[in-house]
């Protein structure tokens, strides 16, 4: 059985595990602290970062990569269009989310109310929260045009970008971070995506000390 060290709320780890899900490959989950940068961890990875994907005797790191590891892998179903056009689309939406989403919202909200509390480091900076914020209205509004003109974010069939931006958000509403209000398109995309058996064990995460808004496991929010 493959195992995945990974955070419950790491985006990025939540992205490789609705792939993995969404593909049907067993795997064991393994909890790892990895801001200890223990020795037996930068083994695995001496980046020092989450996740990292024990598979068929190979250890993989890097969220991306490992999410194309398994696209190619695993092929059914396919979370990657066949067109090189539309692939470029999905590409470029997986780095919106995992690069300009995650640094101008991800790291102001999540990281600043819940990895300072784990990590030891202090209170969060009402600034950097404050910025976060109000940057996400940005983002939810971009959605909302690229969902007004498509089924899904990049084009008519689901795929890794809409789990990059799934893994973000869900973190994010896990501390009620998100104004699912700002925008229905969104908030339907969202039901939809959110509804599917690969999400289950996502919204089972529990981080000890936080708990999730009573909306968070409800498929119809």
């Amino acid at each position: 059985m493959a195992r995945l060290y990974h955070v419950p709320l790491s985006p990025f780890c939540r992205k490789v595990r609705l792939s993995l899900a969404e593909k049907k490959i067993e795997v064991e989950l393994v909890e790892e602290r990895y801001w200890e940068q223990n020795a037996e961890f930068l083994q695995r990875n001496p980046a020092g970062k989450v996740p990292v994907l024990k598979i068929e005797g190979k250890t993989l790191a890097e969220s991306a990569a490992i999410c194309e590891y398994l696209e190619e892998q695993y092929p059914e179903p396919s979370l990657m269009p066949k067109s090189a056009d539309n692939r470029y689309e999905v590409r470029r939406l997986v780095s919106w989310f995992d690069d300009k989403f995650h640094n101008e919202v991800t790291v102001n909200l999540l990281y600043e109310r819940i990895n300072r509390k784990l990590m030891g480091t202090g209170y969060p900076d009402s600034k950097n929260v404050k910025a976060g914020a109000q940057k996400i209205k940005y983002h939810l509004d971009y959605m909302a045009w690229l969902l007004d003109h498509r089924r899904w974010l990049a084009g008519d069939t689901m795929t890794l970008a809409d789990f990059a931006a799934a893994a973000h958000l869900s973190a994010l509403d896990y501390i009620s971070d998100v104004d699912w209000n700002r925008s229905d398109v969104v908030k339907d995309w969202y039901a939809k995506i959110k509804s599917r058996p690969a999400f289950r064990a996502i919204l089972a995460d529990q981080v000890p000390g936080f708990r999730p808004p009573p909306h968070y496991t409800d498929l119809d929010f």
